[in-house]
């Protein structure tokens, strides 16, 4: 499997049997729409920088909440939590998603404003992949992710949703994440391609991705 980043919280997760986008974002982010085809779309909140399914070819299957979903082989779960910490009070409600491809799971944890439930953590479960915003501005505290990450335990991370010269919305660099992981001079790579044996098993890894647009 290989996964790219197209900025915010848009990946493509490529198998060779079907390819699933995340987040489509519309122009009014800064970035030019994506122009592409897909058999899966997820769509984790109702924001244009979330969910602009005209850019995506080949009428996808369009998964946009909560419940348990599978196409082709590719099974997903959505599970519900807020875009801010008050409860959806001021953001509105947020979906965290759960991939299982190729015997990989992915969490793509979508504009996550709060920290997680243990019943929420429990539903997520073991996760070999975590997605992660990192640009604090409407999403949760690295403080907070940071907690997250050690209640998972996945065994890579990839920070989303941070700072691009491009982009309208002023989110916060990558770096300060990056510090707080020990990770200061990693490389961003292109792409992540991987399979399930080839996942580290010990400490978590940090993948930075370049955004490919």
């Amino acid at each position: 499997m290989q996964l790219f980043w197209y900025g915010l919280s848009c990946f493509k997760f490529l198998s060779k049997d079907i390819t699933v986008i995340t987040d489509p974002y519309g122009k009014s982010s800064g970035l030019a729409p994506l122009k592409t085809k897909a058999n899966i779309v997820t769509i984790s909140h109702n924001h244009e920088n979330h969910n602009n399914l005209i850019s995506i070819k080949d009428d996808p299957f369009i998964i946009d909440g909560p419940g348990e979903y599978e196409r082709k082989g590719v099974f997903v779960k959505g599970i519900s939590s807020f875009h801010d910490n008050k409860e959806g009070e001021e953001l509105g409600i947020n979906t965290i998603y759960i991939f299982e491809i190729e015997k990989i799971k992915i969490c793509h944890l979508g504009d996550l404003g709060h920290e997680l439930s243990a019943k929420q953590i429990e539903r997520i479960g073991a996760v070999d992949i975590l997605l992660a915003p990192v640009g604090e501005v409407n999403t949760l505290k690295i403080e907070h992710l940071m907690d997250i990450i050690s209640a998972i335990g996945p065994r890579i991370v990839i920070p989303m949703h941070f700072y691009d010269k491009r982009l309208k919305a002023k989110l916060n660099n990558v770096n300060d994440f990056l510090s707080e992981m020990g990770q200061e001079n990693i490389k961003p790579e292109p792409k992540l391609a991987i399979k399930h044996k080839d996942l580290p098993s010990e400490d978590t890894k940090i993948v930075l991705l370049e955004n490919i647009r």
